[in-house]
């Protein structure tokens, strides 16, 4: 069997699928994607492309090396986003020249059901009980909400005194009844990040998201040594020498590795065996589309310390477009009470609409993330 050729789709609300065919009439999807930046990576895809054209798409080992090697110079955003759809859409041919679900391949289960969590409260925190409420309804009790708009390098009581309302407000309404991540989303210096985690303490939030950029890493364990909140970090670190940094230096609780940014399924299955050796939780980054969506529950079903899955349906981003709109066999993404099973179809187990994907591929637009800008007119970290 030989890799054929390599076609790409950008899609509405923010996403891109890779279609992978060989000679034997079997195709892989992936979802190789930096938001904002689709056309870059889909770019970066065609080029590494001239490595598989011709190629087994069994050798998976082999291949991911040749696309991480080969060019000399590797890693960051664009050229492991590149990967990691890729690296999906092998893993996905290999399930189904099988006939097995890629966690067979990966050992096995490990679990029987992942559970799962919603955003609530979009960019800007607002309408955050309603979201919730409605959420509980449906089944949920695990959410994620950005902890604040934007932050000054040194700001004042007011701002830090309106970021802890909002989660004061949560514990108000529902006490310890549900779980909630703060995600701070790198809005918030270091200087900052200790005055708000001291300030969220008495509100238990179940973990705080990106205390501080990835560029930071280094206050990782200092803020942790200062807090009793579970501190996460991960979507901004794009292989194994990153992450073994950050594992080696301490202070993350959870480690969220982002499927379709971190190489992939073969490299992130590697990123939660050290997070596990160093008695570190896994929770997938995953506010994109339904490949990256299957891609991460494979590694979940497979890994002892995944603990929490993040996934996009209804999240703020989804303008023109919701996961499953994607998607043949919706009823295998089915959440029941905030947990979904195993997905059964071979390979990544998602049954790509390919018609629906050509058709939004004709009228998708380019997606930006906003620029904010602060009082003075200095950009601030969205």
């Amino acid at each position: 069997m030989k890799i054929i050729r390599l076609s790409t789709y950008r899609v509405a609300p923010r996403w891109m699928f890779l279609k992978m065919e060989t000679d034997a009439g079997i195709s892989g999807w992936g979802e190789p994607i930096v938001e904002g930046r689709a056309r870059t990576v889909e770019a970066a895809v065609h080029e590494l492309s001239e490595y598989l054209i011709g190629k087994d798409p069994a050798r998976i080992n082999d291949l991911w090396q040749v696309l991480y090697r080969g060019g000399f110079y590797r890693g960051g955003a664009i050229l492991m986003s590149a990967i990691a759809g890729i690296d999906q859409a092998l893993w996905d041919i290999k399930g189904k020249v099988l006939g097995v679900p890629v966690y067979q391949l990966l050992g096995g289960l490990v679990r029987d059901r992942m559970k799962t969590y919603s955003w609530v409260g979009g960019d800007r925190p607002a309408d955050i009980i309603a979201g919730i409420r409605k959420l509980t309804a449906a089944g949920f009790d695990t959410f994620k909400l950005n902890g604040t708009e934007e932050m000054a390098l040194i700001d004042t009581p007011r701002a830090v005194d309106a970021a802890v309302a909002k989660v004061a407000e949560i514990y108000g309404a529902f006490g310890n009844s549900i779980s909630y991540g703060v995600d701070f989303h790198g809005r918030v210096s270091a200087p900052m990040a200790g005055v708000l985690l001291r300030e969220l303490e008495p509100f238990r939030p179940l973990f705080v998201e990106e205390p501080v950029l990835p560029e930071q890493a280094e206050y990782y364990p200092r803020l942790a040594a200062k807090t009793s909140i579970l501190l996460a970090a991960g979507e901004r670190m794009y292989s194994r020498p990153e992450f073994k940094r950050v594992l080696a230096d301490g202070g993350i609780a959870i480690l969220q590795p982002d499927l379709s940014h971190a190489g992939g399924i073969s490299e992130c299955y590697k990123i939660a065996a050290m997070a596990e050796a160093y008695d570190v939780a896994l929770a997938p980054h995953c506010p994109l589309g339904p490949i990256a969506l299957a891609a991460c529950l494979q590694v979940d079903f497979v890994s002892r310390n995944a603990v929490l899955q993040e996934q996009s349906m209804g999240i703020h981003y989804n303008n023109h477009a919701e996961p499953l709109d994607y998607v043949l066999n919706k009823a295998d993404f089915h959440i029941d009470n905030g947990f979904i099973a195993p997905l059964p179809l071979p390979g990544l187990g998602v049954e790509v609409d390919e018609e629906r994907v050509i058709a939004a591929s004709r009228v998708a637009e380019d997606w930006r993330n906003p620029l904010w800008r602060h009082a003075d007119g200095s950009v601030a970290e969205w």
